[in-house]
């Protein structure tokens, strides 16, 4: 019974021990920082780790920051990294950056690395752009590629915009400044005067960064551009003359097929009007509007008509020679 009583009593321990982190309240002693044991049991009961709140506010209360207990817990379940909060609430004290823990605690809850934006503030990033192109006036593309030296901004942070608007702002100043270039001569000669006329653009307004310097890093020439639309405009030029060409080429065509059209017409007018003339003749014939001798002589015109046309013909032939 002895030995059954002193294994409940080891297990009622160990659980004991297990649900209340006496060696971590132990360990919050020692450091002076005071919470009481119920103080971790009701952790327990709100499902928060205690280690995840006591050994930050631990490390706090040696750098000397006044946080409490409730601060960071409430952190916690907000679904923060109380860590990483407490980490860069040091790291501004140490650097005389004004981070108060409620403004720490908004920029972590907003997706943002704090730590990262404290250490920012103090070492300046540096974010280089790809190959940004831009037309100068004469028609030659410029190619650019710039560094951007940004520090974080703790104010805007929260609601502030990316290292993506930065860069989109950037290009956009990059481009409009080439192509106000006269020619990308100039753009070769003074690379700088990219960099001077972005930053008086005030491409930092809204952001979560301020722009320290843009520096050119490198510049290359690309394509010509204006020859390449001067060729593109001649060739569409050529295939609408072209086209034109064909239509006035389709319209004389019609024109050429209707005339033939009409001679044949007129030649069946004739033809059949040539047939009706001995049936018109008969028909004088018959009711004596005209005599034989009168019909003998249409008949001799005719003839002489026929010969003389024989005749025409055989002189203009080519095969005779001129007559």
């Amino acid at each position: 019974m002895l030995l059954l009583a002193i294994a409940t009593a080891i297990i009622v321990l160990a659980i004991l021990l297990t649900f209340v982190p006496v060696m971590l309240w132990i360990s919050a002693l020692a450091a002076g920082v005071r919470v009481s044991i119920f103080t971790l049991i009701g952790m327990r009961l709100r499902r928060v780790i205690p280690n995840r709140v006591i050994n930050p506010l631990i490390k706090a209360h040696k750098a000397g920051l006044g946080v409490t207990t409730n601060q960071l817990e409430s952190h916690y379940l907000a679904g923060g990294n109380v860590d990483r909060v407490v980490n860069a609430l040091i790291a501004a004290q140490r650097a005389n950056i004004e981070l108060p823990f409620e403004r720490g605690a908004a920029i972590d809850l907003a997706g943002r690395d704090v730590l990262e934006a404290v250490q920012m503030s103090v070492n300046p990033k540096v974010i280089e752009t790809p190959f940004i192109s831009g037309v100068a006036m004469d028609g030659i593309e410029v190619k650019a590629k710039a560094r951007i030296t940004v520090r974080a901004n703790i104010d805007r942070l929260v609601g502030g915009a990316g290292e993506e608007t930065i860069v989109a702002r950037v290009g956009e100043g990059i481009v409009s400044t080439i192509g106000s270039a006269e020619n990308h001569k100039k753009v070769l000669e003074n690379p700088d005067m990219i960099s001077r006329t972005v930053l008086t653009k005030g491409l930092d307004s809204g952001t979560a960064f301020e722009i320290l310097s843009i520096d050119i890093a490198d510049v290359d020439i690309g394509k010509n551009i204006g020859a390449h639309l001067q060729t593109e405009q001649a060739e569409a030029d050529k295939k609408i003359a072209q086209a034109k060409a064909e239509e006035r080429r389709a319209m004389a065509v019609a024109q050429e097929q209707e005339m033939k059209a009409r001679v044949v017409e007129m030649k069946a007018k004739v033809v059949e009007a040539e047939a009706e003339v001995p049936l018109a003749m008969s028909e004088a014939l018959k009711s004596g509007n005209i005599g034989v001798y009168d019909y003998m002589n249409i008949q001799n015109i005719s003839a002489d008509t026929d010969m003389r046309d024989s005749i025409g013909k055989l002189s203009k032939d080519p095969k005779d020679g001129d007559k």
